[in-house]
């Protein structure tokens, strides 16, 4: 009489592990993914496409916004960097990228 509990160990297998059960186990993955998807990745995805295209539409004598909070007009717009009036005569150069708000015109002038 072995009582090893490897002998034994073939008595252990699953049964029933059909493909209904497997289909069973898949399901609650996609629904997670589903839900991932919809609350997080989408709207991700949409606010950086809305990014772009507020990067690539700003050009000369646009009020903006930088990440950094520094706000002021577009003096110059080249492809990669932006020259940024911030105060009468202070020009700053800033990455196109780090703009995050295109300002209504007319806003520098009231604050």
């Amino acid at each position: 009489m072995n009582f090893s509990p490897i002998a034994n160990a073939y008595a252990g297998t699953a049964a029933g592990a059909g493909p209904d059960s497997v289909f069973m186990q898949v399901i609650p993955l996609v629904i997670i993914f589903g839900i991932f998807y919809f609350l997080l990745i989408r709207p991700q995805m949409k606010k950086a496409k809305e990014q772009r295209q507020l990067i690539s539409a700003i050009s000369k004598g646009d009020e903006v916004v930088t990440q950094g909070g520094l706000a002021g007009r577009i003096m110059q717009a080249g492809e990669d960097y932006l020259q940024l009036e911030v105060a009468e005569g202070v020009i700053v150069k800033v990455q196109r990228a780090s703009v995050t708000l295109l300002l209504p015109k007319g806003t520098l002038k009231k604050l």
